[in-house]
């Protein structure tokens, strides 16, 4: 009876989570990402940020261009050939750029799908559509060649895929493997820095599995570490290869935050900091600049986002006192989370609004609000920016 009451907290907690022309600062910015194989596109496409509409009559990606200002513009609607939910997915990942950003990779949560669309100089190209060996796709990561997605219906797995040059997906045969256990709630799947080792959080069992990756591509685990934090969230590896988890707290008012790990090659997390508190309430998706200086996490349930200063040492300690970095409005409820591909902008996609944020990120760390786009459907999910 108690673990279901929890389970029921839980699930209620998910449900209402789901409802980058200045010169830039020479320390935000990291060397260009080395050319990759995959995909033939051309380099020459404008700046640009991506959200998902989740439609369950039938999902697109929704593309906007970036000015030199931060500002975004509409720039079409491309349809997945897939169905959406026709609401929240509780993840980060749903929507996600290859690291040349020359290929995007959607899921299509309502029909077990994962859509691949190339960057072109006009928009988006639809290249392909795979079944994502599971039910529920809510997060996907890619390495190289390798493209893993994370499955959370039914007992929920992860499973990969080879990528083609021609951005085709095809299963990786023997690289299906099962969550912690039958009831995780699990909300992101990510490669660290070389591809060696795959991280998910388990919302609903306070867990973080760890799985790794051999030379052939195939997923072994999971090893499974109990968090630190209450209902791990969101996450993001620093250029260090240090792993930065939200801690939401079950959505506890002015409980979220942050806390930093050490990942060894064979899949073992060391606790370096945390839980760092921010005051605000059900901190759930994590971005990291590109220097490594600075992380951000959205507060959905405060309408805000929190930084926090990374040292040396992987320790971490909020830019504000009361956790306030920017603000999305009372409630916004920001839900997803992208820096451009230079750091210097940051947005959130805001399920309380249907709008999405913009933020110039300062040299401090310090966040300067810009001009929001509204519009968007209630349905809307994911965010990637280039």
């Amino acid at each position: 009876m108690r673990y279901a009451a929890f389970l029921f907290t839980v699930v209620s907690f998910i449900a209402v989570i789901s409802g980058g022309c200045q010169k830039e600062s020479d320390n935000l910015i990291e060397p260009a990402t080395r050319a990759k194989s995959i995909a033939k596109a051309g380099t020459t496409a404008p700046s640009a940020a991506y959200t998902l509409s989740n439609a369950s009559s039938g999902n697109s990606v929704l593309a906007f261009t970036r000015g030199a200002d931060g500002s975004l513009t509409s720039a079409g609607t491309f349809a997945t050939g897939g169905l959406g939910t026709g609401g929240g997915l509780g993840s980060q990942g749903a929507l996600v750029l290859s690291e040349n950003n020359r290929l995007l990779f959607a899921v299509n949560a309502g029909s077990d799908e994962i859509s691949v669309f190339q960057v072109t100089p006009d928009g988006l190209t639809w290249v392909s559509k795979v079944s994502s060996g599971g039910t529920r796709p809510i997060s996907l990561t890619v390495h190289d060649s390798l493209v893993y997605v994370l499955n959370a219906g039914g007992s929920g797995n992860i499973t990969g895929f080879n990528l083609g040059a021609n951005g085709i997906l095809t299963p990786l045969a023997g690289s299906t493997q099962p969550l912690s256990n039958g009831a995780a709630g699990p909300a992101q799947i990510e490669f660290n820095p070389d591809g060696t080792v795959l991280v998910v959080t388990e919302k609903a069992n306070n867990i973080i599995d760890t799985y790794t990756i051999g030379a052939d591509g195939i997923a072994s685990g999971p090893v499974v570490h109990a968090s630190v934090g209450d209902t791990p969230f969101g996450f993001e590896f620093d250029n260090r290869g240090r792993l930065i988890v939200s801690d939401a707290f079950g959505g506890m008012a002015g409980k979220s935050a942050l806390s930093s790990y050490t990942l060894s090659g064979n899949g073992d997390l060391t606790l370096v900091t945390g839980p760092i508190g921010n005051t605000q309430t059900a901190a759930c998706w994590v971005v990291i600049t590109n220097n490594g200086k600075y992380s951000y996490t959205t507060n959905t349930g405060s309408g805000s986002i929190s930084g926090y200063r990374i040292a040396d040492d992987g320790s971490l300690t909020l830019l504000t006192p009361d956790g306030r970095t920017g603000v999305t409005g009372v409630g916004s409820k920001p839900i997803d989370m992208a820096l451009s591909i230079n750091s210097r902008y940051l947005y959130t996609l805001n399920a309380g609004t249907q709008s999405v944020s913009a933020f110039q990120v300062n040299s401090d760390g310090t966040l300067t609000s810009l001009t929001s786009i509204t519009g968007l459907p209630a349905s809307a999910v994911g965010l990637a920016a280039r």
